[in-house]
């Protein structure tokens, strides 16, 4: 028993001297911070010329404030050490820290590319390939923007124009998926009849084969009824892509609504239909958000498709335009343009996504694990 006891008081004090070497180590590494920060501000070459120093300045700032910051942290943590002996604050604050520091590393490499496509359209230099990150490059400027803005391509197409078209796409993709999807998974999960267990192998048999492997199909069957280099026969092509994933998703979630409501309005003197759009639908808007997501990045970042049936340049997408700017070699790609144009063409999923994301994760949360 006394040997247990000691055993454990030697495994309380290890830890502690972990906690307590942890503290002193980030509080002399957020020291080392702070003075490469005023080093960089202060003493690298090229400080008042525009084209160096402002980045230099601004990431001198940016480690002198996380420095500080962290010394501060650090200091009050080590004072109540010392001075009150509180090693349970310290191996919190470790455990926090380093878990913080997880995610954190976790968060850099997602947006590592995301950050290098910004930096590099703003970058004003003909450089032939990206090779490196200037997270505010010497120089940096708009111009990219600006050119994409008012001459996206050789073609005469504006800007607006490949918007438009792009919206009318993946809108027209998202909205046949829902309504399709919704109707088809709402016959998959309340009714009866033979082959519906099949069907819904099939789609997720249908799942599996890429988005390039019905090229020839969609183009025969397009072309034959004259749809083939129309903005809607394209968004047809893509619903075709989207709707098994559609059905599959609003199948799990409709199955996830209890049937006794349907009952208890079909007592109060509705139909199925009346049912089904009065208490299914509504409960069923989580999914749908998903459904409606799904369809409209199906339709706004796909273009081998777009690149196969359209000809016409004032009918084309922004992700022709944006693979159209890539040369036969690296070197004859316009990468400031290229990156601009990739930004810009984040920013209206960016915004449907928050628009929608309050019922994205019940959506996906349910939709997923039934059915």
């Amino acid at each position: 028993m006394t040997t247990a006891v000691n055993s454990s008081r030697s495994q309380l004090k290890s830890r502690d001297m972990i906690a307590i070497g942890w503290a002193v180590v980030v509080f002399v590494l957020s020291l080392a911070l702070v003075g490469l920060g005023l080093y960089v501000v202060v003493a690298s070459p090229g400080l008042f010329e525009a084209t160096q120093g402002y980045p230099r300045l601004v990431t001198g700032i940016i480690l002198v404030a996380a420095g500080f910051i962290i010394l501060v942290r650090y200091g009050r943590l080590l004072s109540a050490i010392f001075r009150e002996g509180d090693y349970a604050r310290a191996r919190q604050t470790m455990r926090i820290d380093l878990i913080q520091l997880f995610l954190l590393s976790m968060l850099a490499v997602v947006l590592f590319p995301v950050v290098w496509i910004v930096s590099m359209s703003l970058d004003p230099r003909d450089f032939s390939r990206p090779t490196g990150l200037t997270l505010i490059p010497p120089g940096a400027t708009l111009e990219a923007y600006l050119k994409v803005l008012t001459k996206p391509s050789p073609n005469p197409v504006t800007f607006p124009q490949l918007l438009r078209n792009s919206l009318m796409v993946a809108g027209g993709t998202a909205l046949a998926a829902v309504v399709i999807g919704t109707s088809a998974a709402y016959a998959f999960s309340r009714l009866i009849f033979p082959g519906r267990q099949i069907g819904m192998l099939g789609f997720v048999l249908v799942l599996m084969i890429p988005p390039g492997g019905t090229l020839a199909p969609l183009f025969v069957l397009l072309n034959a009824v004259g749809l083939r280099t129309t903005l809607w026969g394209l968004a047809i092509a893509f619903t075709s892509t989207a709707l098994p994933f559609a059905i599959w998703n609003m199948k799990g979630f409709i199955d996830s609504i209890p049937y006794d409501l349907e009952e208890a309005a079909q007592i109060d003197g509705c139909t199925r239909t009346q049912g089904a759009i009065r208490v299914i639908l509504p409960l069923a808007v989580p999914g749908m958000a998903v459904t409606a997501l799904w369809g409209f990045l199906t339709g706004w970042s796909e273009f081998i498709l777009s690149w196969t049936f359209l000809v016409d340049p004032e009918r084309f997408t922004l992700p022709m335009v944006l693979r159209g700017m890539t040369g036969q070699y690296a070197a004859g790609t316009p990468w400031a343009q290229f990156a601009a144009m990739a930004v810009l063409m984040s920013i209206p999923p960016m915004l449907i996504f928050f628009f929608l994301q309050r019922y994205l994760v019940s959506g996906l949360a349910v939709g997923g694990v039934k059915g």
